[in-house]
């Protein structure tokens, strides 16, 4: 199997299980995949993985998708349904079609990628399987290539997905397996539409699977339109945590993840423990980077041989290892007694893989601590945790640079105090001490902080308060995000107007730039569209966003004034509604009256006016503008003193 970017197929690691003697894997009950119609490369794939009994959902789902049903489902995140869509594609796949024969829409990157990976693994025994992961933020060009040289499975975001179709890369003439993961969470981003769109383009007679959390009535509409004659089947996860853990977790950028594991490490009274990541490559370069770090950290993964695994998982058992970095299915079956914390450097978005890591800790009876690492648009994921687990991880606060220094004097003394013990070596130097300062008349004090220095090295031995950016990175991804807009938009209660006070403090209106974009209410295109496809494209998290207004040909979008170069070149190709955004910062110009461009569109920028009304002709109203029932020239509208109100926006 071929997939760009894509890294080779994991294999469990063989480790004896310890400590109370508790097995990883119960006997077999009920039918298994072999009985619900799964065989060859695809049945031996998933038992190389250790599968041997089939989810809930997947019993429920694979007998239907492999007689051509289509499919409505109800799971939480956990419940196993991605290989419940995935097993029965890979088993009916014609590898002598070169056309895309399944596309996956997925809400997020993470998760498209998480997918494509399962897949991935599920297609191990099948040569010449070619998949690709479709999402924002990564170059075309390998997509391109990709599509040009043919693929069989296409997972990814919405949004990118349009972008190929409207320009003609994307070909899905032949394709017979559409599935909605996370259906629910992709119409609250605001890509309902844009998921219309891409179902229309599919052939009429295409196998649909619709998976959802919940099934409000938005999901039940796109049910009845695209899905014929569904069955539909709901299944509750059941998966639950042992109550010796302490979950926690700290909503992080992945810019700032290795230096927030870095603090958390310093202030953590850890024994031993395992940092989780997502991808074998990611195993090597974050173990290469603690180990530069001062720490005893090693990887394992799928492409480590099994002994030096299995040397590695000796190591930390003796004490001669501190960190492990690993993966899901290297780290299976890992049992070792002196792991007190499990940190999940990249959270999964399989709940069950969630219980499972943080349940390499906390063994025996012992007590275990769990960190999860949440980005911004990760959020969600807390509430499949919590109701799949039916516990509440409860928020960190990122050690302060006072709680750092603080254990490093603590470490110094220590330190200190141990060398003095050393009664034998502390009498060879006290001599040499002694000479130093008779011959250079200086007090010993000022000998030890020398001393301290060259120990110290050019590295400062305390973190400067005043000077802490990862503080205040980590503190704005922490930032509760905008809730309930939608609720705003109608109005505030007074619960609203009580709760104003306790919240964090936004951004001022200089920290914000207005942003022009090519769509507008000609294009029926919401805020929630907007916010849901410009987090996804340039990875913004919801407090990015300022104001938002929507005119008839075109919309301004507040976005920070210090947003990186690299996020506006990921976000000029991005399409909203089908249509090119072609977003570009705004002239800011004063309203004028009216004026033109050689298109024939407003041109006036969003700059300071009194108003936010606009001056534009062929009915172009502003945001408060209503309709004049007669027929007087539009100069003569109602002009007053009042303020304008802001205009609001929904999630």
């Amino acid at each position: 199997m071929t997939r760009d970017d894509a890294t080779p197929t994991e294999t469990p690691i063989d480790t004896t299980a310890e400590g109370d003697g508790a097995t990883e894997t119960e006997a077999p009950a009920g039918p298994g995949f072999e009985d619900l119609g799964i065989s060859g490369p695809v049945l031996a794939a998933i038992k190389a993985l250790g599968y041997e009994t089939p989810s809930a959902i997947q019993r429920e789902t694979i007998p239907l998708l492999l007689g051509g049903r289509d499919v409505l489902g109800t799971a939480q995140t956990g419940t196993g349904k991605t290989a419940a869509f995935a097993l029965p594609i890979l088993e009916n796949l014609d590898l002598q079609q070169q056309k895309p024969q399944a596309l996956v829409l997925a809400p997020t990157r993470e998760l498209a990628l998480q997918v494509a990976e399962a897949f991935e693994s599920y297609a191990a025994k099948m040569p010449g399987v070619h998949l690709l992961p479709v999402y924002g933020g990564q170059g075309y060009g390998v997509q391109l290539s990709a599509l040009r040289r043919g693929v069989h499975i296409v997972v990814g975001t919405p949004g990118r997905i349009m972008d190929h179709l409207a320009k003609g890369t994307l070909d899905l003439s032949e394709l017979k397996n559409l599935v909605l993961d996370e259906a629910d969470e992709m119409l609250k981003m605001g890509f309902a539409e844009d998921v219309e769109q891409i179902l229309a383009q599919t052939p009429a007679d295409k196998q649909v699977a619709l998976f959802s959390a919940t099934m409000p009535p938005t999901i039940r509409r796109l049910a009845q339109q695209y899905l014929h004659d569904p069955e539909e089947i709901s299944v509750k996860g059941k998966t639950t945590t042992n109550a010796n853990i302490t979950q926690r977790y700290l909503v992080v950028s992945y810019a700032q993840k290795v230096d927030a594991l870095t603090r958390i490490l310093e202030v953590e009274n850890f024994e031993g423990m395992i940092v989780f990541v997502r991808t074998k490559n990611e195993t090597e370069t974050l173990a290469e980077k603690l180990r530069a770090r001062g720490y005893s950290a090693a990887a394992i993964n799928g492409d480590i041989p099994q002994p030096q695994r299995e040397r590695t998982v000796g190591q930390l058992k003796d004490g001669k290892l501190d960190i492990l970095v690993a993966t899901d299915v290297a780290a299976r079956g890992l049992d070792v007694e002196r792991i007190s914390h499990v940190v999940n450097f990249d959270i999964p978005t399989d709940t069950e893989s969630y219980v499972h890591r943080i349940g390499r800790t906390g063994r025996a009876g012992r007590s275990g601590d769990a960190i999860s690492f949440i980005t911004p648009r990760e959020r969600y994921l807390l509430k499949h945790i919590e109701r799949a687990t039916r516990q509440q991880p409860a928020q960190m606060q990122l050690p302060t640079t006072e709680d750092v220094n603080s254990t490093r004097l603590a470490r110094f003394d220590d330190a200190i105090t141990a060398a003095l013990e050393e009664t034998g070596r502390i009498e060879g130097f006290r001599d040499i001490i002694a000479h130093y300062v008779r011959n250079h008349d200086v007090p010993e004090g000022d000998v030890a902080a020398a001393l301290a220095i060259v120990a110290q090295g050019e590295t400062p031995l305390l973190l400067d308060p005043e000077n802490d950016p990862l503080s205040a990175a980590v503190a704005a991804d922490n930032r509760p995000p905008r809730a309930d807009r939608a609720e705003r938009s109608g109005g505030r209660d007074s619960r609203d107007r009580d709760d104003r006070g306790s919240r964090p403090e936004r951004r001022s209106r200089g920290d914000y730039t207005p942003y022009r974009i090519e769509v507008g209410r000609r294009h029926r295109v919401e805020p929630r569209q907007i916010v849901g496809a410009l987090a996804n494209e340039g990875g913004l998290g919801r407090d990015d966003f300022g104001a938002i207004t929507i005119r008839p040909d075109f919309s301004i979008v507040e976005l920070p004034s210090n947003l990186d170069a690299s996020v506006l070149d990921r976000l000029r190709d991005t399409r909203i509604s089908g249509r090119l955004i072609e977003i570009q910062r705004d002239s800011g110009r004063p309203n004028r009256g009216p004026r033109r461009d050689d298109r024939g569109r407003d041109d006036r920028g969003y700059g300071d006016r009194p108003r936010r009304s606009y001056d534009g002709g062929s009915g172009d109203r502003g945001y408060n503008d209503r309709p004049r029932r007669d027929d007087s020239p539009r100069d003569d509208r109602r002009s007053d003193d009042r303020p304008p109100r802001k205009p609001r926006h929904k999630d």
